[in-house]
């Protein structure tokens, strides 16, 4: 069982989430919602959530073929419903890019196999009913 804990920390919506190792995250809302710029929005944060997980999925599916893995960017664009409660994720692109001595069909099956089969946070995005679409950039 994972656990973390939630603590207001800056005024009414700055909060700093930890987690049971000690790692800690900045959260708030937006100025126009009565948020300081304290830290990330939650929202936000499941994007780079989805990054993250993607992302050590592909790196380590790529080690196993023997690709080398210099280096590693993932730029991701999302849109949000409009017009009720919860706003979820409605649509996400995300860019792949990767730096080094790769084959191109190598990452692209990699990056498929993580967001079709791996990446627990692309499954629970698309079990809300979010559309991800994703594409792969090489870098030499």
């Amino acid at each position: 069982m994972a656990h973390v804990e939630v603590i207001r920390v800056s005024n009414d919506f700055g909060f700093e989430g930890t987690d049971a190792t000690g790692h800690r995250v900045q959260m708030d809302s937006s100025p126009e919602s009565g948020g300081h710029d304290f830290g990330i929005r939650p929202m936000q944060m499941l994007l780079m959530g989805l990054g993250g997980c993607s992302g050590i999925d592909i790196v380590s599916i790529l080690k196993k073929q023997k690709q080398t893995v210099d280096g590693f960017r993932i730029s991701i664009d999302g849109e949000r419903a409009s017009g009720k409660e919860a706003t979820l994720w409605k649509k996400i692109h995300i860019i792949f890019e990767l730096k080094g001595i790769i084959d191109p069909e190598k990452a692209k099956r990699a990056c498929a196999l993580s967001i079709d089969k791996y990446c627990s946070v692309a499954a629970t995005l698309m079990g809300s009913g979010c559309i991800i679409t994703w594409e792969t950039r090489i870098i030499a």
